[in-house]
């Protein structure tokens, strides 16, 4: 029978957890809504891979060849996480709080733990290698969002094992270009609950993680950044997009997802004219810096920016394409949207006296400004066939072959 508490009110968030505690680790019973669904769920998991949460726990690192290889596998992760670090490291300095990194199995790739006097887990527990999964050390927030892809804070007694009962955690997930989970942020206190919403702040953090990582994987995209005010494009809350050089999304994050209408799978493969209700030429048309109206087929008006991606990271794929308008020279009212400022034509690099391909589009349609590892690539499919990769990307043989002599040369 679930235990109720001598007064009608709780003293303390802690008097709650500890009541369910008694309640389903003693009683037996289910103490709902005392606990979140999240914790519940992980206790349950727990239970079937644990013996007591009265045993000691020891916060131990992986194999050396496990750490090394999660360190390799998760280098680009970890380079993003190292360009947020500065900016959390100051933001947390003055708080009891650490931050970390884990990689998607929830082994620990990066912290910022100072090591403060008061700290008996931290010190263990935030070294690099360190597994925070249910599997090692029970129900913590990065270890449940390592297995539930879902943000969720764990606070003090919430833990499954005594010993962890000091900490207070906030986790939420990172995900890459193709939605899978690549890793999570978690935020820590030891012996101190959280004095501010940790919950909002890793995921503000996550967030910017995870787009300097979309950012960082894409190659041969063109990158959407959208907003409702163009405040907003630098900031973590940024709607991302990546389209390939067909035309179609490759990917997006949570928040294009939101301002779109659609569901992330909704999202993938989908033409991106049709998504975003623009051409691929105008879109490639949108201004590098600053920002330009952009009307979508829900009827909102983001304002917005792009940069294409090469193969080797570097931007400015696409040349000579940028519009140089910030937004205060930019129309603002709907009358004036009729034929934004994708009027402007789009100046290529390929010559309009090449030679036709009868049945194909002029260069004049083909994807503005084609770059030769777009070529390269298009042979490889095509088995060296000039004429189909012609077709292929609805260009002139008179340009592929100048752009293969300009490569020899």
């Amino acid at each position: 029978m679930m235990r109720l508490p001598s007064s009608p009110f709780f003293t303390t968030r802690a008097d709650r957890i500890e009541l369910a505690r008694r309640n389903y680790f003693e009683d037996g019973t289910m103490p709902t809504g005392m606990v979140s669904d999240s914790v519940l769920q992980s206790w349950a998991r727990c239970q079937r891979l644990h013996t007591s949460p009265s045993r000691d726990i020891e916060f131990a690192p992986v194999s050396a060849s496990r750490a090394q290889l999660a360190l390799q596998k998760n280098r680009q992760l970890r380079d993003v996480w190292s360009q947020e670090l500065p900016e959390l490291e100051a933001m947390l300095a003055t708080t009891s709080c650490a931050a970390m990194l884990t990689d998607s199995t929830g082994v620990l790739i990066g912290s910022t733990c100072a090591g403060r006097a008061h700290e008996n887990i931290m010190p263990t527990a935030t070294r690099i290698g360190v597994s925070l999964s249910e599997e090692a050390v029970g129900t913590t927030a990065p270890g449940v969002v390592a297995r539930t892809g879902q943000p969720v804070t764990v606070d003090g007694g919430e833990h499954f094992f005594e010993h962890v009962k000091p900490m207070h955690c906030a986790a939420a997930p990172i995900r890459d270009i193709y939605g899978r989970l690549a890793g999570v942020l978690d935020i820590s206190s030891e012996g101190i609950p959280f004095s501010f919403d940790a919950a909002a702040v890793v995921g503000i953090y996550s967030g910017s993680i995870e787009n300097r990582l979309l950012i960082a994987q894409s190659r041969q995209h063109l990158v959407i950044r959208f907003q409702v005010t163009s405040t907003l494009l630098d900031s973590p809350t940024v709607g991302l997009v990546g389209i390939d050089l067909s035309g179609r999304l490759a990917w997006c994050n949570g928040a294009a997802c939101k301002l779109l209408g659609l569901a992330s799978f909704e999202m993938q493969s989908q033409d991106a004219e049709l998504a975003l209700g623009n051409t691929f030429a105008q879109l490639a048309s949108l201004p590098e810096s600053g920002a330009a109206p952009l009307r979508f087929p829900n009827g909102l008006l983001v304002w917005a920016r792009a940069e294409m991606h090469a193969p080797d990271g570097h931007r400015k794929l696409i040349s000579g394409c940028a519009i140089n308008a910030s937004p205060e020279s930019l129309p603002r009212s709907p009358s004036q949207l009729a034929l934004p400022v994708y009027e402007k034509s789009v100046e290529l690099v390929v010559s309009s006296t090449d030679d036709q391909v009868p049945g194909v589009a002029s260069d004049e349609a083909s994807l503005r400004e084609l770059d030769l590892d777009v070529i390269e690539r298009a042979l490889d499919q095509c088995g060296g066939n000039v004429s189909a990769v012609a077709k292929k990307l609805a260009v002139s043989r008179g340009l592929i072959y100048r752009r293969l002599k300009l490569r020899d040369a």
